[in-house]
């Protein structure tokens, strides 16, 4: 289908109301393995409750609400309510600490608040004398009546009862193209967050776009996970709207492994967290078995793979090899498969580098995980890999609409309508992010094949040039140490040193299970990472990992150190590493291993 020109969101929710009324639209959980859900027709008539609560609010075009909470039902229906009648929604994460929210609260200029429940309300009653032109918070979760600042969502639904259809449709016709539907805070790795202004062509496109790229069918369900308050979540959210495809979503990231085992998927959007995860605890559980388990397991990694080979390559299965593949799965695969809720097809991975080990592996038991990239400065979608069209290791090619170069220094570039409006009242940013002719710069690092399949080499920010004058892109090397069943994150130094060097945190169920097993005595997590012998044992998995670069990529001195968090301030939102801070905190261990 041929990329239309919606006039905003509303349009193309609307049309899939007017198509699909009466079938499912969003689940939601009631309890463990309990889902209620609302048909399309029953979401819509709930934005547009929230729509009119807004109007009543005295919302007008362009006036910024924000939404500080996790992924749920009611911030889904309050982004539609907001951007239907050309309101522009500006999300904070739930993790955020209040001086963040205080930032992006009048920063954006926000009139309106949702708040996901008292934890959240709290934050902003501390800071509610810091925040003046917030006019109402609406509670999504609970009742607060001490204060009439405050309102509980179902109380609010009906404050715009008195708003008329007319009033409703003109707000909705006036919405063009160009108004702005979101702000976008980035992470700030580095520096003050930019807010990025994500119009409604913005999204309309790029929704558009991930549809043509992948493989969504009518009939399709998703799980929904990942934070709203970052742009990756919602453009899966926009591009199902195109299908109609019910989402469910789950209740926290706490409960995601039980929660899609109900949902029950045929496909869905992760960071790459989510994939090491999975598969560090499929190979740990195999290498804890041993014997004949771990034989089999082995066996079933060695057919899956041969199997991948022939599909990725276009040549056929031999009979033989398809018979041994019947049987792995039966015996090793289909209990992945299981995990995830039996029915998965392929999955999207994005917002960081995907470790191509852990795609060949999940391919091989029979989940494509497709990767993907993008940035909030364009709607999160630039490239991906295609269901029939895929390699690991890169990103894939750009979607419909959308072109990329290198710029001649390597760095990547954009141009399409994707691509933002600007960042907010920071014009300067602008200027240096986007070309005068609609070029974006990323700060990625790439190359480009004969075939338009992008592979990325780096962050020009992140590059280390050592002492002796070679450049490396650290993400690489991280991403390879990291599939250590007993390393869980990785910070590479090494910037004008003679050598590289890492900050490691461990995985702690299994460097928990290696001291028990070789009596290594210990209290809690912190004494095993001071301990000689869990040392040693790093230093060994990543002589092991070593092999794989050249000797100038090779770590040679490590310290173990606690694990990064969004809590110690060493993590973005979207578990990004502050290096930064990492380097700041950490200056000491840093400095003793280059004595």
């Amino acid at each position: 289908m041929p990329i239309r020109d919606f006039q905003n969101i509303h349009e193309m929710l609307k049309e899939t109301v007017d198509r699909h009324p009466d079938e499912p639209a969003y689940k939601w959980f009631t309890g463990p393995g309990q889902l209620d859900s609302l048909t399309w027709s029953q979401f819509y008539e709930q934005v547009k409750k929230v729509s009119k609560s807004l109007i009543t609010l005295g919302v007008k075009k362009n006036d910024k609400v924000n939404i500080l909470s996790y992924t749920c039902l009611r911030w889904v229906l309050s982004d539609f309510g907001i951007t239907t009648i050309g309101a522009c929604t500006v999300g904070i994460y739930q993790s955020n600490l209040p001086k963040d929210c205080e930032y992006i609260i009048n920063h954006s200029d926000a009139v309106v608040i949702f708040a996901e429940d008292e934890i959240q309300l709290n934050k902003l009653l501390g800071i509610r004398k810091n925040i003046p032109n917030v006019r109402k918070v609406v509670l999504l979760r609970g009742n607060y009546t001490k204060d009439d600042w405050v309102i509980c969502f179902e109380e609010f639904l009906e404050i715009g009862r008195d708003v008329s259809d007319n009033e409703f449709k003109k707000r909705v016709n006036d919405v063009t193209p160009l108004n702005p539907a979101g702000i976008v805070y980035t992470s700030g790795t580095t520096g003050v967050p930019k807010g990025a202004v994500l119009t409604h062509d913005n999204i309309t496109f790029t929704a558009q776009s991930v549809y043509l790229s992948t493989n969504i069918l009518d009939g399709d369900e998703v799980f929904l996970f990942l934070p709203l308050a970052h742009v990756f979540a919602r453009t899966c959210v926009y591009a199902t709207i195109l299908v109609g495809c019910p989402t469910t979503i789950t209740r926290s990231m706490d409960t995601i492994i039980e929660d899609i085992k109900t949902a029950r998927p045929h496909w869905f959007a992760s960071v790459p967290r989510i994939y090491e995860k999975v598969y560090s605890k499929v190979v740990s559980g195999a290498e804890a078995k041993g014997g004949l388990a771990l034989k089999i397991f082995r066996w079933a990694c060695k057919v899956g793979n041969e199997v991948s080979d022939c599909k990725r390559n276009g040549k056929s299965i031999p009979a033989l090899t398809s018979l041994q593949y019947q049987i792995a799965s039966k015996l090793v695969f289909s209990k992945i498969q299981a995990a995830l809720g039996g029915r998965v097809r392929w999955c999207i991975s994005g917002a960081a580098p995907l470790n191509p080990t852990i795609a060949k592996f999940f391919h091989a038991a029979g989940i494509l995980v497709l990767e993907g990239i993008g940035m909030t400065e364009n709607t999160s979608f630039t490239n991906l890999n295609r269901f029939n069209n895929f390699r690991f290791g890169w990103v894939g090619q750009p979607g419909p609409g959308i072109e990329q170069k290198l710029s001649e220094g390597g760095e990547v570039m954009y141009r399409g309508r994707n691509v933002m409006k600007e960042y907010y009242k920071m014009p300067e940013e602008t200027a240096k992010t986007i070309t005068e002719d609609g070029w974006q710069y990323t700060g990625d690092l790439g190359e480009i094949d004969s075939e338009n399949f992008l592979r990325i080499t780096g962050r020009k920010k992140d590059l280390i040039i050592t002492s002796g004058g070679k450049n490396i892109a650290p993400s690489a090397i991280e991403g390879v140490i990291a599939t250590s069943k007993y390393i869980n994150q990785v910070c590479i130094i090494g910037d004008r040193k003679n050598f590289l060097s890492a900050l490691v945190t461990v995985d702690p169920d299994n460097v928990r299970d290696y001291a028990g097993a070789n009596g290594i005595a210990f209290k809690d997590i912190n004494d095993l990472i001071k301990n000689e012998k869990i040392k040693k044992l790093i230093e060994e998995e990543i002589a092991e990992k070593n092999k794989e670069f050249a000797s100038f990529e090779s770590i040679k001195k490590i310290t173990i150190v606690p694990e990064f968090t969004i809590e110690n301030g060493l993590l973005t939102p979207t578990m990004k590493l502050k290096k930064n801070v990492a380097l700041d905190i950490f200056k000491n261990e840093i400095e003793a291993m280059y004595k």
